[in-house]
């Protein structure tokens, strides 16, 4: 059985200075809502301020890192959150979800379906049919739009000032897209995270209510959306109205998020 003494021997034989000081740097900002000075890094890292200045320009050239527009302040990317996806947590996210998502299905009587953030827009990773006649679904594997869809406003309302501007700057129009202003997307984003969801109208198809949640990881940041795209039953059937649907949609969401408001 290996000793104290020799688990020691064995981290230093296998020390990377360099390495160790981009980690030190990374797992600093993941704490950081609004991200940190250089020389808040350096104050607070106890490291020298020339080899933080280094540092920081390789993670920012690396897209690990992203300054603010002023350019005197620096976050985290999407970059490590995109790399995730091609891991197994992302699938590990999958099972957990498709359970709840197939029972809320069944209750609201809708469809729903989970999309992350991918390359500048959203990739649907799960979807689920309601058990009735006639519905409305997202294809598996779709890239639906960040700017005019109820997942890819939540999915902006719920970051970062900085991570939001750098998907802003990665997003490249799907086809069909709608054209919004920044400064109305912005007020968007304000009032979804006022509300903790959104509910509009499809700006794509005629008759559907999109209702969307964030499934928020354990920094209050959203890592998935979940949309349920409500069609209105006209006939005599007696269906989960839109408002209950909403009850539901949110019980199913905060099963899954990881993050939960401190009293």
């Amino acid at each position: 059985m290996a000793t104290d003494l020799e688990d020691k021997d064995d981290a230093d034989r296998y020390r990377a200075p360099a390495l160790d000081k981009g980690l030190d740097i990374l797992e600093l900002l993941a704490e950081q809502k609004d991200g940190l000075t250089r020389a808040e890094i350096t104050k607070l890292l106890g490291r020298n301020a020339s080899e933080m200045y280094r540092m920081l320009e390789r993670l920012v050239a690396r897209q690990y890192v992203v300054r603010s527009t002023g350019g005197d302040r620096y976050s985290l990317s999407l970059k490590l959150y995109a790399l995730g996806h091609r891991h197994p947590p992302m699938n590990r996210l999958i099972s957990e979800a498709l359970p709840l998502m197939q029972r809320f299905a069944d209750r609201a009587e809708q469809s729903c379906h989970l999309a992350v953030y991918d390359r500048g827009n959203l990739l649907v990773i799960a979807q689920v049919d309601g058990p009735g006649t006639w519905g409305i679904s997202v294809r598996l594997g779709s890239r639906v739009g960040l700017i005019d869809t109820g997942s890819g406003r939540v999915m902006l309302a719920f970051q970062t000032p900085e991570q939001r501007a750098h998907m802003l700057a990665e997003h490249t129009k799907v086809k069909g897209e709608v054209t919004v202003d920044r400064d109305a997307l912005e007020g968007v984003c304000d009032e979804t995270r006022k509300m903790g969801f959104s509910q509009k109208d499809s700006q794509q198809t005629f008759g559907v209510t999109d209702l969307t949640f964030p499934v928020l990881g354990p920094s209050g940041q959203a890592i998935a959306a979940m949309t349920c795209p409500y069609l209105r039953r006209i006939d005599e059937y007696v269906a989960p109205t839109l408002e209950a649907a909403t009850v539901m949609l949110r019980e199913t969401v905060e099963a899954l998020s990881m993050f939960r408001e401190r009293a």
